[in-house]
């Protein structure tokens, strides 16, 4: 907690449930030491800022009008079907584009085999272009048991340079021909991929989940819209320390969340070609957006004196708990309630936006063309 992220629900803002902390900066200088003089410094001092913000109440917002139309449903639907789907041998027929073809294949330049083109077992989608140009249509029409030559040209631009733009010859024997076979979309299906017993239900809990992601999108789509014309209306000096506070904090979520996909933030920025000032300066607009808009809750929440009650406090720790796994009291004993209280205050400052806030709805068709 302490130090570490504010929150804010839904949307561009959302982060999880820590609060933005912003202590005095204090930069120290020595300018002399001595026995006779003793020590003599500067202190330079970075205060928390005082802010003005515009009106934040009759804002004017668009909300866009959810539904679910039949045929995403059967889109869904068909989706789960395709992830279920199996594949199967065919031995009656030459292969076709789309085939999962079992190959075996050994390359040769020149009539002498180079390294790594040889493979034995090999599982290959026709027409995926997985492999050089002209290979994969050379294997379309031949049958189970065929060995064949396949000629093709390396590409000029090929990652090997003593192949690059060199003709080869690849010897080929084609064991399996296999497709992909989609389930009976039925009842039985249902059954089989979800806890549902038909394939009525399955729809309607499809449509239902959907309805509640588009309703969840548009609702955050409101949110962002009022929070930008509330960030927009900020006026003050707002220190440099909070927005480098807040690209620190920012940098850090994203390495930790590689770190739990077993990638450094050093490695991943080799694989992205880039280093740790171009990585952060990406994070620029966000944390400004993200100081702003919390400095600007707080104004309300002193503008509005928020207050959350005892019991709107006590139900956040144990929110809090539940979702740590640990006990209420050992929450309290690492969590300041000053901190709680303030990040609830601004929960609470944000919902006051939004219930004196204009929305008008719209359909989704004229909200796509503005």
């Amino acid at each position: 907690h302490g130090d570490g992220v504010q929150v804010l629900r839904g949307g561009q803002f959302e982060e999880p449930r820590r609060v933005l902390r912003f202590h005095d900066k204090m930069d120290f200088e020595m300018v002399s030491i001595s026995k006779e003089d003793g020590v003599d410094f500067k202190v330079s001092v970075t205060t928390y800022p005082e802010i003005e913000i515009g009106e934040y109440k009759g804002l004017k917002a668009e909300k866009v009008a959810v539904k679910v139309t039949p045929e995403e449903v059967e889109a869904e639907v068909n989706s789960m079907a395709e992830r279920n789907a199996r594949m199967v041998s065919v031995e009656d027929r030459a292969a076709q584009n789309g085939d999962t073809v079992i190959i075996d294949f050994e390359g040769f330049k020149d009539g002498v085999a180079f390294d790594g083109g040889k493979a034995e077992g090999h599982s290959l989608t026709l027409g995926s272009g997985q492999f050089i140009p002209g290979f994969e249509d050379q294997i379309v029409g031949k049958n189970i048991g065929d060995e064949f030559d396949v000629n093709v040209t390396f590409p000029e631009d090929y990652g090997a340079e003593d192949l690059a733009g060199k003709e080869a010859v690849f010897k080929v024997k084609l064991h399996e021909i296999k497709v992909r076979e989609l389930p009976t979309v039925d009842d039985e299906f249902a059954k089989d991929v979800s806890e549902f017993d038909t394939l009525d239900e399955l729809k309607a809990d499809l449509e239902k989940k959907a309805l509640e992601r588009k309703t969840k999108a548009a609702d955050e789509a409101v949110e962002n819209a009022l929070v930008q014309q509330i960030v927009d209306s900020i006026k003050g000096e707002i220190p440099e320390a909070m927005y480098e506070n807040r690209l620190e904090q920012l940098t850090e979520d994203y390495a930790y969340r590689l770190q739990s996909q077993g990638l450094s933030l050093e490695t991943y920025l080799k694989y992205t070609n880039s280093n740790i000032d171009e990585f952060k300066k990406s994070f620029r607009p966000q944390a400004e957006g993200q100081v702003k808009f919390r400095l600007a809750l707080e104004k309300i929440v002193e503008l509005e004196n928020i207050t959350p009650s005892d019991e709107e406090l006590e139900a956040e720790f144990a929110k809090l708990a539940e979702g740590y796994g640990v006990e209420v009291e050992k929450v309290k004993a690492v969590i300041p309630a000053e901190e709680i209280s303030k990040d609830l205050a601004v929960g609470k400052a944000i919902d006051l936006v939004k219930e004196n806030a204009v929305i008008t709805e719209v359909e989704e068709k004229k909200a796509e063309e503005s």
